[in-house]
């Protein structure tokens, strides 16, 4: 269930509003931790059992730690933070990275190791994000250790921010989680905030969208068609991705809770630095505050600085995808920050002498650096080999049918695997087969994935 579908806007937030307003306060976390519940087994009903054991083992974790560190005994409360850490990025890197890492073996040693082909659990890479924030805050004496499991539940689960975040730091809403207010308006206010970021994604993301997928599947490209997808595409990343942040502080606000901006403007920004200040900025701020500030900063050293500063960089591209492209995405960004930084001199020269304007001159080339990493961080390199459409069938899982052959070959075992037991239902989603992603309300991977962008 997307936030643009006809299903969530017209039937699921109106009920869940409604039951939210008129119910106790006492039992408002309840509702919507049901409520939530219900959003997320929407697209995927087996992994809310993985979201439970994620739930629980940071709460249980967090428990335990304070504990220890109250009596002292700091050395256990480390290893229980430690082991808490291990299970999360663990279970978060296994459904991530492991037909990756069995592919590139099989690449390297033609042993022909089998692929797992698990469907990527709906946002797990941020609700694992989120609880960590809370298991290590606890231990760094930040916040207190949530002891009602339903308020944790619900904090971690909260619909309007679980499968495209922002990332919330729970010491951010910790007292919201607790006892809040709606006003009416704070309510207003949230419902404007949902409309803007739904004009976002309806009326400008998929529209620019499909300009794109034209351009992209054409096969004779002129300078100013290419150029013409490229800017499309940095403008499609931003609607969608903005649009959704600003629907779920919007819902967010409805329900009397108060999330961080998660964009601002970042296309006007005068440096990649400055660019990763306003892009995603939950990502960016959980980035430093969690890796690059407890690996030293910049307090050790210009040398160290940048070494913190391509590993806060590696860690994001890993967090964004599975592949090789992921990786060279993310050290290309830190590379751009170490690069900014070390030149910095000879370009305040060089603009001197040419006099250049500096504010015209670092907005256009952050831009255009943009541009180039977005054509990098996408995967239509990976030519599709076929469209399947995804259907739902009685049984309650997922099957696919193809519906057009673009390249044969061996690859194609992996639609046909999927054929059978169709049901006259609605089409639930589609993949392109070779490593896509889930892009415009349509499923697109070499292996059946459900709705995620995580």
């Amino acid at each position: 269930m997307v936030f643009s579908s006809f299903v969530f806007l017209l039937a699921f937030l109106p009920i869940v509003l409604l039951i939210y307003a008129i119910c106790p306060r006492k039992l408002c976390n309840v509702v919507l931790l049901l409520a939530s519940l219900l959003f997320y087994a929407w697209g995927e009903p087996i992994y809310v059992l993985l979201m439970f054991f994620s739930i629980l083992q940071n709460y249980v974790s967090a428990l335990l730690i304070e504990k220890f560190k109250e009596k002292e005994k700091a050395t256990i409360a480390k290893v229980v933070l430690v082991v808490c850490i291990v299970l999360n990025v663990g279970m978060l890197g296994f459904f991530k990275y492991a037909d990756f890492v069995v592919g590139t073996i099989n690449s390297i040693s033609g042993v022909g190791l089998s692929l797992f082909r698990l469907a990527l659990p709906i946002g797990i890479s941020f609700y694992t994000f989120q609880t960590m924030s809370y298991t290590i805050d606890v231990y760094w004496g930040k916040v207190k250790a949530q002891r009602n499991i339903i308020n944790f539940a619900t904090y971690v689960t909260l619909f309007s921010q679980l499968i495209a975040g922002p990332i919330v730091q729970y010491k951010t809403v910790a007292k919201e989680i607790d006892s809040r207010k709606v006003r009416v308006s704070d309510f207003a206010e949230g419902a404007f905030r949902f409309s803007v970021g739904l004009a976002k994604k309806v009326l400008i993301a998929n529209q620019v969208g499909a300009l794109f997928d034209t351009i992209a599947a054409s096969s004779q490209l002129t300078v100013a068609s290419a150029w013409l997808g490229a800017i499309a595409y940095t403008f499609q990343i931003y609607f969608d991705f903005s649009g959704y942040s600003d629907m779920a502080i919007g819902m967010a606000q409805m329900l009397g809770i108060r999330t961080r901006e998660n964009f601002n403007y970042p296309y006007f920004s005068r440096s990649i630095k400055e660019f990763w200040t306003r892009w995603h900025i939950s990502l960016s701020s959980w980035l430093r505050d969690y890796i690059y500030i407890p690996l030293g900063g910049n307090r050790k050293g210009k040398m160290r600085k940048h070494l913190n500063t391509l590993a806060v960089f590696l860690v994001s591209g890993i967090w964004h995808g599975s592949g090789m492209q992921y990786i060279f995405w993310g050290l290309m960004q830190g590379g751009y920050q170490v690069a900014g930084e070390v030149l910095q001199p000879i370009r305040k020269k060089v603009r001197n002498v040419l006099k250049i304007n500096d504010e015209e001159c670092n907005l256009l080339k952050t831009y255009f650096e943009e541009i180039l990493e977005y054509i990098i961080h996408n995967d239509k390199e990976n030519i599709p080999v076929s469209i399947v459409n995804i259907y739902r069938g009685t049984d309650g899982k997922y099957y696919g049918k193809i519906e057009k052959i673009l390249v044969k070959g061996e690859e194609n075992k992996l639609c046909t695997e999927c054929e059978g037991a169709l049901h006259n239902k609605p089409v639930v989603g589609m993949i392109i087969v070779n490593n896509m992603e889930w892009r415009d309300g349509k499923l697109q991977g070499g292996t059946i994935l459900h709705p995620d962008n995580g």
